[in-house]
Parts: C-alpha cells; sequence; structure tokens
C-alpha cells in the first residue's frame, strides 16, 4: 500500500467512524448512564468487533455470509434482535439509575465483560458493517503485494480512528448528562436512546432484502 493510497483510506476511515451508527449509540448510552471511564470497556468491544469484522472480509467469509440468503438472514435477525433488546432496557433505565446521580449502577448491568460483550455484539452481529467493508476495504488493498501488512495497517488505521470518535462520542453523552441532573430529565435522556437503538434495529431490519 502506497502512501497516497494509504492516505486516503485514513480520509475514508474517518467518513466511516463519524457516521452515527448502533456503535456510537452504544457509546453514548453506556457513557451517559455510568460514565466516560466505564463507557471504555464497550468501546473495547466495539474495536474488538470491527477487528472481528475485518478478519472476516479479509478470509473471504464476508463473501460467504453476503451471498447466502440463509446465512445473511441469520445475521441479519440476530442484530435486529440485539438491538431491540438493547433499546427496550435502555426504555427500562430509570433516571435515578444514570452513573452520577445517585449510587451506584445496577449490578451485572454495568460489569466490565458485559459492556465488553456489548460492544462486540453491536458490531459483529451487524450485517451492514460486513457489506460496507467489503465494499469499500479491497478497493484499498493492492493485489500485486503481500495483503496481510496492508489488512494490518487498515486494521490499525480504523482501530485509531474509531477509538478517537467513540471516546468524542463518549464525552459529549456525559456532558449531555452534566446538564440533566433530575432523573426525570435523564429518564428521557434514556428514552431517546432507547429510540436510537430501535431506530437502528428497524434500519437493519428493511436492509439487504435477498427476496
Amino acid at each position: 500500500m502506497t502512501l497516497h493510497t494509504w492516505l486516503a483510506f485514513f480520509a475514508a476511515a474517518w467518513l466511516i467512524s463519524l457516521v452515527p451508527g448502533p456503535g456510537a449509540v452504544s457509546t453514548m448510552a453506556t457513557a451517559a448512564r455510568f460514565g466516560a471511564r466505564r463507557a471504555t470497556f464497550n468501546l473495547a468491544g466495539l474495536e474488538l468487533g470491527l477487528l472481528f469484522v475485518l478478519v472476516m472480509v479479509a478470509s473471504g467469509l464476508g463473501a460467504v455470509v453476503v451471498a447466502s440468503a440463509t446465512v445473511f438472514g441469520v445475521v441479519k435477525w440476530l442484530g435486529v434482535a440485539y438491538l431491540v433488546f438493547l433499546g427496550l432496557r435502555q426504555f427500562r433505565t430509570t433516571g435515578s439509575e444514570v452513573h452520577g446521580l445517585s449510587g451506584q449502577p445496577r449490578r451485572g448491568d454495568g460489569g466490565r465483560r458485559g459492556l465488553v460483550a456489548q460492544g462486540f455484539l453491536v458490531n459483529a452481529v451487524n450485517p451492514k458493517g460486513i457489506v460496507f467493508m467489503l465494499a469499500v476495504v479491497p478497493q484499498f488493498v493492492n493485489p500485486d503485494s503481500a495483503q496481510a501488512p496492508q489488512y494490518v495497517l487498515i486494521g490499525l488505521t480504523l482501530l485509531f480512528t474509531d477509538i478517537v470518535v467513540m471516546n468524542g462520542y463518549a464525552l459529549f453523552a456525559t456532558r449531555v448528562v452534566g446538564l440533566l441532573r433530575s432523573p426525570r430529565r435523564s429518564r428521557w435522556l434514556n428514552r431517546v436512546f432507547g429510540g436510537l437503538f430501535l431506530g437502528a434495529a428497524a434500519l437493519l431490519a428493511a436492509f439487504g432484502d435477498h427476496s
């Protein structure tokens, strides 16, 4: 990969990361509820999920998922179901459970492993991400050169831009929570995030009709 090609991909990576999606919603919802520091575990899961999708694309498994209507449908509806679950859970979160308003978050909801798993699943079971990676990433890979180093560079670039952007989303969410001190206002904020999760689920449900 030449320097010119990498710079072009670097610019594309910023656009990929900046476009709001389920990952951004998950980051903001986690940061708003548990604080920016605890949201780093959700961010770690998101990046693991991103790398998982990139490995699928690099190994050819992504093309298999997209080509098979059955496999694609299973991944798609798993993703839809999980986003709906996150949305409904966010709706049930009360204003007093938001980090920094009263006490500690409920046990089990803010555990490190749980947040990592949440972030991973948000990206890993999103077939839109697989299709997007298949459409964009190969354009920057030189087929006449060793591909492994190129995919490593692509992965590091995506990780860098996504970590910077998601941290920005997390900080934004914590600032918003700081302005919404009352449990009532925080409850409405949770409903907004719940609605965003459900909206993302609806968009994913309408995506990629193989019929």
